[in-house]
């Protein structure tokens, strides 16, 4: 009789995996590579030489150092944004019962569902109509839209397995709305929030498309990079700034990832 222990994948199901695997980060590790070349305007393969100089050339460019903080504080004030409506919005439609509740669900979430490409029209017509001037707001707000719905779906799960038994003993016990959010409803969301908020942080610094259409003449840090590539001055130096992207964009979502994988239980959740 054959061990219903012997779960081992087939080779064929390991080969298949490691070449997915190298499908996705094969590229990246290029750019690893490529950040290193001596080759300055073309890609060589292998690279004729290997070199450190692009760090301290990319470091002492102003332009980057421009673009990197634009993107910082749009992500940043995103972020910020995102968490507060992206919170409000998930505790109205997880804790309250209401007409057309599942419909706002549905618009709440549209917008990272949509092509960014329609919502970066949708918003620079607005804009065009408002006659607002493009800045570092209107990509917040280009932003913003999205973001808000990384939160939000990362909130409103939390809130539905959230009993609400804890907020009415919490009531009863003569806590007040804000002591009841505080330390009742915080603690059993908060993970949820980071983690909703890197992801969020994460996608709006490195947006493309949308920031194309709301940003005007502001340059963030992948428009530039965008630009580099097609007007190249120093190749390598793209590619530094790349590396740069790639820990920044990986940090927040491997985060998020070790503060959610181990709630699949929250207090009260049973009850």
């Amino acid at each position: 009789m054959r061990s219903d222990n012997n779960n081992g994948a087939g080779w064929p199901l390991k080969l298949a995996a490691a070449g997915g695997l190298a499908f996705l980060h094969l590229p990246i590790l290029l750019i690893f590579v490529y950040a290193f070349t001596t080759e300055e305007k073309s890609f060589q393969w292998p690279p004729p030489g290997f070199t450190t100089q692009w760090f301290s050339v990319a470091w002492n460019r102003p332009d980057v150092w421009e673009a990197l903080t634009l993107s910082l504080k749009v992500a940043s004030i995103a972020t910020a944004i995102a968490l507060v409506l992206g919170t409000l919005a998930a505790a109205a439609v997880a804790r309250t019962a209401f007409f057309g509740r599942e419909a706002i669900s549905l618009l709440v979430i549209l917008p990272i569902a949509l092509p960014g490409i329609i919502t970066g029209i949708a918003l620079r017509s607005a804009f065009s109509l408002a006659e607002i001037p493009y800045s570092m707001w209107t990509i917040i707000l280009g932003h913003g839209t999205f973001c808000v719905v990384v939160v939000y779906n990362n909130a409103v799960a939390r809130f539905r397995r959230t009993s609400g038994s804890l907020i009415e003993a919490s009531m009863d016990l003569g806590a007040d709305g804000f002591q009841t959010f505080r330390y009742v409803v915080l603690p059993n969301i908060a993970t949820a929030l980071l983690a909703g908020g890197m992801l969020a942080f994460a996608l709006s610094f490195d947006e493309v498309i949308v920031t194309t259409f709301t940003g005007g003449q502001q340059s963030t840090l992948p428009i530039w990079m965008l630009e580099e590539l097609i007007r190249p001055r120093q190749r390598p130096v793209t590619n530094v700034v790349a590396m740069l992207v790639v820990i920044v964009t990986f940090l927040p979502i491997l985060g998020a990832y070790y503060l959610t994988r181990d709630t699949d239980s929250v207090a009260g959740s049973g009850k």
